[in-house]
């Protein structure tokens, strides 16, 4: 548990306005939930389970935190409703754990490789573009040379936004025309990377929606060339989802997983959304760590995601 306190105070003010939407959501549902009733019974866990579901937690991990309750009403015998929030933040805490490495990380941590090569993958609209320029910009801040691929050459409007995002975070772009090999301007940035001493190259990808088999010929083609000047590249596959889309977030994470190694989600537009039950469920099933949230447009509106800070703002609204 050593992540609680992790978080600044700035970053806990961004995260608890963040979730209001979902907070107001989820305890405005919570409170009908036990309303009239004094103890966790049968009744209150089945109105319980409507609640997660309802708010985007999904269903097989609704009922993993559902058949955890059942065994410590069984186990403690006399459960008070007053202490449900309590016990729902114990157990979904306890979900999340199995999917962090226990170590505290930040922008300014080391990094395992140099250059770190990141792939960044999502479908259009889920706030791919925005989310690279908000890793550019807190890597380069945190003392860091970072180096951006405009690998997502299917459409000209990719390149220019990136190109726009850049120039706001501070960092240079390799690009070449639209339509042209992803991979070779994969394979660009990489060798540009290394020549140049960068400490991080994120690299864009095609957010079209792919059938499998296009995904994933693409991606290992990006893989492949890479790997011809780092070995062990890409570092990270970051999978980026809109956690406004609720359960077709979790859509498109079983396709991008199935098409490729996700290593790594962030998951973006959590401030504008009362779905932010779908970082618990996302997590749980895929047993891919969520490594950032969106939680705003600005540049440093992007965080680490710390699931202890995140479940206790997700709560507070009962203390």
């Amino acid at each position: 548990m050593g992540w609680f306190g992790f978080v600044s105070k700035d970053k806990k003010e961004l995260l608890d306005k963040g979730l209001e939407k979902t907070k107001e959501s989820v305890f405005t549902k919570l409170s009908r939930a036990v309303m009239g009733k004094s103890r966790i019974d049968d009744e209150v866990l089945d109105n319980l389970e409507e609640v997660l579901v309802s708010s985007d937690v999904g269903v097989d991990t609704t009922l993993r935190i559902i058949e955890r309750l059942e065994n410590r009403v069984s186990r403690d015998k006399y459960l008070n409703t007053d202490e449900l929030n309590h016990i729902l933040k114990e157990e979904i805490v306890s979900l999340l754990e199995a999917n962090i490495s226990g170590t505290e990380y930040d922008f300014a941590s080391e990094l395992p490789f140099k250059p770190f090569v990141i792939l960044v993958v999502g479908v259009n609209g889920s706030g791919k573009t925005t989310t690279i320029a908000k890793l550019a910009y807190q890597f380069r801040n945190a003392g860091k040379k970072v180096l951006l691929g405009a690998a997502d050459t299917f459409r000209a409007a990719a390149i220019d936004q990136l190109q726009i995002w850049a120039d706001r975070a501070g960092v240079q772009v390799v690009k070449q025309q639209m339509g042209s090999d992803p991979a070779s301007v994969a394979y660009d940035s990489v060798r540009s990377a290394v020549a140049g001493k960068y400490d991080v190259v994120i690299i864009d990808t095609a957010g079209r929606l792919h059938n499998k088999v296009n995904l994933m010929a693409e991606l290992s083609k990006i893989k492949r060339v890479t790997e011809k000047i780092l070995p062990e590249s890409p570092h990270e596959v970051l999978l980026v989802l809109d956690g406004s889309t609720g359960q077709n977030a979790f859509v498109q994470a079983r396709e991008f997983t199935a098409a490729t190694d996700v290593t790594a989600m962030a998951i973006t537009k959590l401030d504008g959304t009362a779905k932010g039950g779908v970082v618990i469920g996302i997590s749980d099933q895929f047993r891919i760590p969520v490594k950032y949230i969106g939680l705003g447009e600005k540049l440093d509106d992007l965080q680490i995601f710390n699931p202890y800070e995140f479940v206790d703002s997700l709560f507070s609204a009962a203390r």
